[in-house]
Parts: structure tokens; sequence; C-alpha cells
């Protein structure tokens, strides 16, 4: 069939393929501004916590350093420079600081002391070495579970994980090696009358908020059942918000384009459809925000049915316009609704999607049967009852069975008397209407193909089959009325398969403020209060699937991803204790985390668990960098748990401070982003960002406390466990 082209410059058909490269271009272009931004934002809070432009300068090297050896790694491994890929290096900008910041802490602390500055070096990175190498294997550890994710969620941010993993080994080798050797060379102790003012002042102001925070953790000391019942009320918290949170998949992103596809009623010809779809394009085009459009009918390879059409919308940049994509297609469709006898159902076209097919709309609801009545019968009240769903917009079904048919009866007693058989009526019909090859000319620089037709004129309506006439055996021409008659009736325009059955495709949107998930769960609760019998066979498709397939294995990866750090923690610490102290710090980090997304009114999708699953390796390094330097001050200056854990706080707040706010300056490019597919990295960010907030207020408090409660149940065991070799006292009688 031919294609319709609608009311556009020619131009306009090849402006397709070039505003789609230059979106994915400008996204692309937009996380290596983040990524940018990242790093000088990480840079300077390094410079305000150290006041030093030496110190601060050690700490920034291992950034580079730490990326241009991920992008050789990348490079061997086959991996491209992408989104994922970029977001991965963005969000590693807070990590890869880390090491470093906590190894310059404590080298600077022994110049304060009086040692040189290669003493110093050589016991400040001795003494943290083991704790660095806890940091960075356990938050590797983290990020294992991300490796063996299956279906097609997996194969897309495997190379995220191997990215970020990469970056975190990387900086880690860093701190342990060229770090100590630039404090040596660049670090000296100055007194503190020989600093400037900013240091002098900020200095004093540390100073103030280390006491305030001396006097408020030994309130807490005080407390600490207290203590106990508010960590466990925040585990209990973190499991039942994670129960109720609206669960998605993929946010929606504003890339520039939407993808249209019209369906008008199934007896509308060529000549309508292409006259409708010409009206849609009129519209769409008085849009302010619409640069261009191309416009297809016709059955090709998408459109299945003469009946169908689609429509590629380009939008103009983000930053031209009023609104972002939603807003745009709530209005469009406002608006073509003044278009009668055609509906246009209309998605934004993603970057990142999982879909193997083109549907009216984002997501596909399918069932099978061997029956095609059967979903011929179910399938309209299915539709009719998910149209009534608030959380659902925009449901269709490709199910097209009303499309008119004539049927020619022929009656063959009468057939047979006029010497007419049923081969010369086939003939007859299909010289008439079926374009037959007849002959070809040939001149010298060209051939010309003879079809044999009826007059256009004679095409429009069956009455024209009246005045056809069929050769008899005789060699008179019978009109062909004399022995047929003509009968209406209904037929699809098209059967499609799903494997070996017939099926139907039921495609939705979701509403504004509705999640995937709760949709599937309603879609599912529809299928069962109709009553729809076990011999149709439903399945959700395409993203919809993917969804349900990566909800399942949500809780899984998340326990994966905590017994993976606690089985690494236990084998550096030799404890299995120790490790239990350190993941109490995960429940605040996924309040934290969930709390942001509802105040963003976000979705728990694919990207955000991620963030979550990232804040389980942030956060442990507050309770790692604590619990070290208690077990040192317990084993080498033989303190009490209670002092040893409160001298380990006052020691370690200020690290802890630094790669805290390094972590979440590392995330504010990707939250506050708003450029060409932000949308798809915001969760991140704001993940990432409520979790530390949250739990950087709770686990400077709770962590001491779960500490010790953990030393006294440890110490109870041991006096409970009995010695081996022990002589038993003789019993009276022996």
């Amino acid at each position: 069939m031919p294609t319709l082209k609608a009311s556009l410059p020619p131009a306009v058909q090849v402006s397709i393929l070039t505003d789609r490269t230059t979106t994915i271009r400008a996204s692309v272009k937009d996380v290596q501004f983040e990524l940018i931004l990242t790093v000088a934002l990480v840079v300077m809070v390094i410079f305000l916590f150290l006041r030093n432009l030496s110190a601060t300068v050690i700490p920034s090297v291992a950034v580079p350093l730490s990326i241009v050896g991920t992008f050789a790694a990348m490079y061997l491994l086959g991996f491209s420079l992408d989104n994922l890929s970029l977001m991965a290096l963005t969000i590693s900008t807070g990590f890869l600081v880390d090491d470093a910041i906590v190894m310059i802490e404590n080298i600077d602390r022994y110049l304060e002391d009086g040692y040189s500055p290669l003493d110093a070096a050589l016991k400040g990175s001795g003494q943290i070495g083991f704790t660095i190498i806890s940091l960075t294997v356990s938050l590797i550890a983290v990020l294992i579970p991300l490796l063996f994710m299956g279906d097609i969620v997996g194969r897309l941010f495997r190379e995220f994980a191997i990215t970020l993993s990469v970056a975190i080994l990387i900086s880690a080798g860093v701190s342990l090696t060229l770090t100590p050797m630039m404090c040596a060379k660049l670090l000296r102790h100055r007194p503190l009358a020989q600093k400037g003012t900013f240091y002098r002042v900020s200095e004093r102001w540390w100073q103030w908020v280390i006491d305030r925070y001396a006097g408020s953790l030994r309130m807490v000391l005080q407390h600490q059942t207290t203590t106990l019942f508010i960590t466990l009320g925040t585990l209990i918290l973190t499991l039942y918000m994670y129960m109720v949170v609206p669960k998605g998949f993929f946010p929606v992103q504003d890339t520039g384009v939407i993808l249209g596809i019209s369906q008008a009623p199934e007896t509308t010809s060529f000549e309508g459809m292409a006259e409708k779809q010409r009206q849609l394009a009129r519209v769409i085009l008085q849009d302010p925000d619409v640069v261009s459009l191309s416009s297809f009918i016709g059955v090709d390879g998408t459109n299945m049915t003469p009946n169908s059409g689609r429509i590629q919308i380009n939008l103009r940049p983000r930053e031209e316009r009023s609104s972002g994509v939603t807003q745009i297609i709530r209005q469009l469709s406002d608006k073509l609704e003044s278009v009668e006898g055609i509906t246009l159902y209309m998605q934004a076209v993603q970057d990142l999607t999982v879909e193997d097919r083109v549907s009216r709309t984002q997501y596909q609801y399918s069932l099978e049967a061997a029956d095609p009545n059967e979903l011929a019968t179910w399938v309209p009240l299915l539709v009719q009852k998910l149209q009534a769903l608030p959380s659902l917009r925009d449901v269709a079904t490709d199910q097209q069975n009303h499309a008119l048919e004539e049927d020619l009866i022929v009656d063959r007693d009468t057939a047979s008397r006029l010497g007419v058989t049923t081969a010369a009526i086939d003939n007859t019909l299909y010289d008439a209407f079926g374009q037959r090859l007849v002959s070809i000319m040939f001149t010298q620089i060209n051939q010309y193909h003879v079809v044999l037709e009826v007059a256009p004129e004679f095409r429009q309506n069956p009455g024209a089959l009246r005045s056809l006439y069929v050769k008899s055996n005789t060699g008179e021409q019978v009109p062909l009325s004399a022995f047929t008659h003509f009968e209406p009736n209904t037929a699809s325009l098209t059967l499609n398969h799903q494997g070996q059955f017939p099926s139907t495709t039921v495609s939705f949107n979701l509403a504004q403020g509705a999640s995937l998930g709760d949709a599937v769960q309603e879609i599912e609760n529809v299928g069962r209060e109709i009553g729809m019998p076990q011999s149709i066979a439903a399945s959700f498709q395409g993203t919809a699937a993917a969804f349900r397939n990566s909800l399942a294995n949500e809780s899984w990866l998340l326990l994966a991803a905590v017994v993976t750090v606690y089985i690494v923690l236990g084998v550096l610490y030799e404890s299995y204790i120790h490790p239990l102290t350190i993941l109490s710090t995960l429940p605040s980090a996924g309040v934290g985390a969930i709390l942001a997304l509802q105040l963003f009114h976000l979705d728990l999708g694919v990207i955000a668990l991620i963030g979550i699953i990232l804040l389980i390796g942030i956060v442990k390094k507050n309770a790692i960098m604590m619990i070290d330097f208690a077990l040192e001050a317990e084993r080498g200056e033989h303190l009490p748990p209670d002092e040893a854990i409160y001298q380990a706080c006052l020691l370690r707040f200020r690290p802890i401070m630094m790669t805290t706010m390094a972590a979440l300056f590392g995330a504010l490019p990707l939250a506050v982003g708003s450029g060409t597919g932000s949308e798809l990295r915001q969760p991140l960010g704001i993940c990432i960002i409520g979790g530390l907030l949250i739990s950087q207020l709770l686990t400077l408090y709770t962590t001491p406390v779960v500490y010790i409660w953990f030393d006294r149940l440890a110490s109870h065991f041991r006096r409970a466990r009995p010695v081996e070799g022990r002589l038993e006292a003789p019993q009276p009688g022996d």
C-alpha cells in the first residue's frame, strides 16, 4: 500500500532519524555535564572540610585517575560510553574520594600530634589500611547481586555494576599507594596561629559541633534501651514502607519524541483514512511545542491493518518548551478529540526500553485461546471493565472483528443449468479485482506491465458486482446476478497469533499519579472478577512483563545484597557479631530513601532499587570507621567497650561527615538534573540523598548503642560456653 506524508515538506521525512540522534546526543551531553559538575562539587566539599589547598589536591587526584583507569577497563571489556555507564561514573565520584579522605584525615591527625610527614604517612596509612580494604570490599560486595540479575534488567545493568566496581577498586588502589606518598610530600604541620582566619574560625566551629555531638552522644548512651527500640522501630518501618510504596519499572523519559498510533473504525477506506490522518496532523502541528511530524498509513511491517497509522511527533528542545512530554501528550489528546472518526494513542519514545513490539500505548496485556470466538466474547468485556479503572487511561485492543463483509452466495444448481463453472466465476472475479498481470510490453529502453482490473468507479461498492458477466461453457456471457446473491456479514481485519494460538493484546497507559504495580494488580483482579475461563491464558508483555519479573526478584535482590555484605564483613572481622552492628545502619537508609521517593511522587522502580543497593554500601562505611577504631582501642589501649566506641565516634566524626557529604553532593546533580532523559537518573540521586540524610542523623547515635549491646551479648555467650578439657568436680559417692 502507498505511504501518506501528512502535509509536510520533504525534509521532514529525513528529520526523524536526525532528531532522534540529536536527542540521544543531548542526553549523553547532559550526563557528561553532570559528571563534571559532580567532580567540582566533591572537590568543593573536600576543600571546605580540609581547608587546605595541598590537602584538597591529594584526594582530588584520586577522581581523575580512577575515572581514566575505569575508561581503560571499559575499553578492554568492550563497554561503550552510554547513559548507564556515565551514570555509574557520576554516582561513583562521591565514592572515589572516600578512601582518600579517610587516609588523609588519619595522616593529618598524626601530623597534628607532632610526627614528621613521612612518619605520619607511614603510621597513618598502616593504621587505616585495613579500614579502607573493608570499605572497598564490602562496597563491591553490595554490587555482586546486580551482576547476577536475570532477564533484560540484568543484561542492562551488568555493565553499570562492573563499571562502578572497577572505579571503586581503582580508587582504593590509589588511596593505599599514591595518597600516602603525596601526603608525605605535600602535607606539613603548621601551628594554629600561622593558619588563615577562615581555618581558625571554621576549626572553632567544628570543635563546637563535635562538643555538641559528644554531649548528645553521652545522653543517648544513658538511654540505651530507648535507642534500641528506635532502631527496631526503624527496621519495622522500613519493611512496612517497602510493602506499601508504589512500585514501578523505569520512569517515563522526556526524549522530545512522541509516537502516536492512530486507529479508525474497521469500515474506513484507504482514502477516508488518509483524510482523517491529515486532520490529525493539522491539529498536532498547531501546538507551539511541536516542531515537525511524519505520518504513515497503509499496511506495512508496523501497521497491520488499513485502518491504522503512525505519527511520529518531534518536539522542541526541553529548554524551549512550556511543559514536559507527559503534559504535552495530555494537551494533544484533548485537542484531538475534535477530530471525529479516529483516535490517536500517544506515548513518549524512550531511550531505555524492553519492548519487542509496537503497540498503541506503553503497556500490554495479552490473552490467548485456542478458540477465537472465546476471545471475541471475553475481550470486549475485559476492556470495558479496564476502561472504568481510574488508574488506567487509553485502554485499547488490537481485536478488530467488526469489518464489513459481503458474502457472494452462488446458486450452484442455477449456475450448472446455465453452464457456468466455479472456476469461471473465480477467474472472472480475479480478472476484475485481483490485478491480474496479463502482458508485458517491451521497448528499447524500458518494459511495461499490463494489469487487468475494472475501472476505479466500479470498485467503490459491492453493487458493481451486478455488472459483471461470466462466460459459460457455450460461450455466452451470463450476468453474475443471475445465479448469485449477497449476504452482509462481519469479519476480522486480522487474526493475531502468539505462539501457536490466536491472541489479542490489550494495551494501556497509566493515569497521572498511578503506579505500574497497582495497575498490574487491578488488571489481574478484574480478570478474576469477570470470571474469565481457564481456557484463556492471560499474561503481561513487554515492559509490564519485565516489571513483574523484576518485582518478583526485588526482595531477593536486596536480601542477597545484605547477606553478601554480612559474609564479607564476617570474613574480614572474623566475627558473627560485628557485621550485624554494621548492618544495623541499613534500615534508617531505607526509610530515608523511600520517604524521599514519596516526597517527590516517584515509584520504587529499578533505578531507585539500585540506589537503595548503593546506599547499603555507602551507609555501612560510617559504622565500619567507628567499629574499626573501637576494636583497636579495646585491643591496644584496653578500654572498655563503652569508652572505646565513645572515643571512636568522636575521633571519626569528621571523616564520617566528609565522606557522607561527598557522596551526597556527588548524587546531587543526578537528583536535580533537568536535561534530556534526566527522569531516568533522578530516582538514583533522590534515593541516595534521602537515605544519607536520615541515616546520618540516626546512625551517629544508634550504631554505638548497638555495638555495646552486641558486645554484651557476645560476652554473655562466651561466659555460657563450656571450656574444653575442664575437669568436673567429683560427685559424692564416687
